[in-house]
């Protein structure tokens, strides 16, 4: 014999339905605290855009004389009135030889930051590495990788202190910093350490993961900032070195090679 369900059970149940279907399209019913969302108009078409200008970058800063401008980059800086200092200094013994990218930051503020970030690359879901490396062991330098960049002052990023030995995820907005997630690292005993940063998609829930020297240490959800341009950053009073920049789209609509000939 069949069960009915009291009337008040339906009217929960036809809620929730409602409720889910609404966040899903990137609406949030009145009353209910949410992180705003891109629906899925928004998502495709900004599949379409971060593919603009090829899928796979590198940047190993090994075309361009020691202390030449760097091109294919602008500069910001949040927080401070410093001047911005990213060099290319020769180094025979770089990742990838003979030169890397210097930054010299003079930021005396508590929150300064200052960013490198690639011209004309927008990526909604990006996968980011770089080498890096501290030239004064125990110093204060911190610095690592921005994505979802939309402004000097919109932002996402992976900061490594070496001195505190902790990496950090940080989102940017306006003139709040608010730090999503960090954890205790223990780097390995070499001179140049590795860092990837990247942003997934699963079950529509927006994921942020940082590697360090290989290992998944951090795996946080956030979906503030979508579409966005990338980077590298230094924080404080930071000497920093880095090496071997890399960047793809996670997704594209842009096919990685040519279809079969069958």
């Amino acid at each position: 014999m069949s069960r009915r369900l009291p009337m008040s059970q339906y009217v929960v149940y036809l809620l929730l339905a409602v409720g889910w279907m609404l966040v899903q399209d990137g609406v949030v019913p009145v009353g209910v605290s949410a992180i705003p969302m891109e629906n899925q108009a928004e998502k495709q078409a900004n599949f379409k855009q971060q593919a603009l200008g090829g899928l796979f970058h590198r940047w190993t800063f090994d075309q361009q004389k020691p202390g030449d401008t760097l091109s294919g980059f602008s500069q910001f800086i949040v927080g401070s009135n410093a001047s911005p200092a990213w060099t290319v200094s020769a180094e025979a013994d770089a990742p990838s030889p003979p030169n890397i990218l210097k930054a010299e930051s003079s930021c005396q503020t508590g929150i300064c930051y200052q960013l490198l970030v690639a011209d004309q690359l927008h990526y909604e879901y990006p996968d980011v590495t770089v080498r890096l490396r501290f030239p004064a062991e125990g110093g204060i330098g911190q610095g690592g990788i921005v994505i979802g960049l939309q402004d000097e002052r919109h932002f996402y990023a992976a900061v490594v202190d070496l001195a505190a030995k902790k990496v950090e995820v940080v989102r940017v907005l306006d003139d709040q910093v608010a730090v999503l997630g960090e954890t205790a690292i223990t780097p390995k005993a070499v001179e140049w350490h590795s860092l990837r940063m990247n942003r997934d998609t699963i079950i529509s829930k927006d994921v942020i993961e940082v590697f360090f020297d290989g290992r998944l240490l951090l795996s946080v959800q956030d979906q503030t900032l979508g579409l966005g341009q990338v980077g590298l950053l230094v924080r404080g009073t930071s000497p920093m070195n880095f090496d071997s920049l890399h960047a793809v789209p996670l997704f594209s609509q842009r096919p990685v090679s040519s279809p079969a000939a069958y």
